[in-house]
């Protein structure tokens, strides 16, 4: 019995797609290297599936001499399971809330925004 509505070969399926977006074009090319700086600076780019919603995610490292070597998470986007094979696209504000920009899209669809839209890329 599924309570979400997401079967596991569903998630594994979106898991491979994201994994195979942050894999092969944002860690590319928004964190080629790690490059330690004295304030906080990023040192990986991940996924973590939070119920039926997949959060994309940069972790920080703090090069603060109070918090040496503490590291943070800091999400940008976010894949919301619909229904089958249907998604919203989430922002990530830098207020802590979540923007809907892209609604009932299907997997390949979310990934091409995540790829095109500057938008959701880090900085």
């Amino acid at each position: 019995m599924r309570s979400s509505g997401l079967s596991a070969t569903e998630k594994s399926a979106v898991t491979a797609a994201c994994q195979h977006l942050i894999d092969d074009f944002l860690k590319p090319r928004f964190l080629p290297t790690i490059r330690p700086t004295q304030f906080n600076y990023p040192v990986d780019i991940l996924g973590k599936w939070h119920g039926t919603k997949y959060r994309f995610i940069q972790r920080y490292r703090s090069g603060f001499p109070e918090n040496l070597g503490e590291e943070f998470d800091a999400p940008f986007a976010r894949i919301d399971w619909i229904s089958r094979n249907r998604f919203d696209l989430q922002w990530h504000r830098h207020t802590g809330e979540w923007f809907c920009l892209h609604r009932g899209l299907t997997l390949a669809e979310a990934i091409d925004i995540l790829r095109s839209d500057g938008l959701f890329h880090l900085f």
